[in-house]
């Protein structure tokens, strides 16, 4: 019971260091003078998943067994999936809980929905070269590790040079630190960003810890359990963050958000795995790539047919279910 009890609050707290934490980035990005999209896409993201890179890096690089190297690995392919089906759905089932998705399918503002087609597009053609060299060998296969750095580069400069396309500055909360303030000090809201991060870090670690041991007690294997619920576990700060944006009738930075933090979940694990790993991946981490895939090229036919709807969107999620499916055989 203690498990269970310790599950519920740990997300409890993930939540609400997600509000801080959204909070604090949105004071940062006007401090850094970045667009707002890009606060979703670049400071959000890899604030989010820069605790989940470094437990990736530790696991791959200095992993006892295998085994151990394996977990990140399976990270690198689990944290993209998750992403491209839960995070997403979540989204469209919070607009549809709310009283703005009433009339979603015509009012809703997506933001540059073309934009977010061409992220989608990026992750597609790393995600394509990702899964391809985990079929084969060869002798420089390692150092490809730093292209995908490069690439995670590339895409950081270009996000960040992006402006808002009507040059107007949304309304931002007080900072929650110094609430009485129009303007926050800086260092203010630096301590707010490093703070609510470090809480999502610990809570979030000790999540998927309970997550391990309530796992088998549902009836599933540890390896089940690794594969279907600790993807999701990982990335329950990115899904929170976009949970909170929507609720404050931000939805283009909670999807901004998912497809930056789908970039660097693309690239970055993807990349310490090349480098201190062989790289092979087995039938459970192709089922994932494939399912991923078909959630994305989901995801790009609805935009680029301008048909993105919360109902489209929420549908996402269905893919998830479908790699629960895909999994019955391989274990059977």
């Amino acid at each position: 019971m203690i498990h269970f009890v310790l599950l519920i609050a740990c997300a409890v707290a993930i939540y609400l260091s997600c509000e801080w934490f959204v909070n604090a980035v949105e004071w940062l990005g006007r401090r850094m003078k970045v667009g707002t999209v890009a606060v979703g896409t670049v400071l959000a993201a890899i604030g989010t998943a820069l605790p989940e890179s470094v437990v990736t890096f530790v696991a791959v690089a200095f992993g006892d067994t295998p085994e151990q190297r394996d977990i990140g690995v399976g990270a690198a392919m689990g944290g993209p999936l998750a992403l491209a089906t839960v995070a997403y759905g979540v989204i469209g089932w919070s607009l549809l809980a709310g009283r703005r998705s009433r009339q979603a399918g015509v009012t809703q503002d997506w933001g540059d929905v073309g934009k977010l087609a061409k992220d989608q597009t990026w992750f597609v053609a790393v995600f394509v070269v990702k899964v391809a060299l985990g079929l084969v060998a060869f002798a420089i296969k390692p150092w490809l590790g730093l292209l995908f750095f490069a690439v995670y580069a590339v895409y950081c400069v270009r996000e960040m040079r992006q402006k808002d396309e009507d040059g107007a500055e949304d309304e931002l909360a007080p900072l929650k630190l110094q609430r009485r303030r129009a303007a926050p000090a800086t260092w203010a809201v630096v301590a707010q960003t490093l703070g609510a991060l470090a809480v999502i870090f610990a809570a979030s670690k000790l999540f998927v810890v309970q997550l391990d041991t309530v796992g088998p007690m549902l009836g599933l294997s540890a390896t089940l359990t690794a594969l279907l619920l600790a993807p999701i576990a990982t990335e329950l700060p990115e899904i929170m963050n976009a949970v909170i944006w929507v609720r404050q009738g931000k939805t283009k930075l909670a999807l901004a958000n998912v497809s930056g933090s789908m970039m660097i979940q693309a690239t970055v694990p993807s990349g310490f795995g090349l480098l201190f790993t062989p790289w092979r991946l087995d039938a459970p981490l192709l089922i994932a790539g494939g399912v991923t895939l078909l959630a994305v090229v989901y995801l790009l036919i609805t935009l680029r047919s301008g048909r993105l709807s919360v109902r489209r969107l929420s549908v996402a999620a269905a893919f998830y279910g479908l790699f629960a499916v895909a999994l019955v055989p391989v274990f059977a």
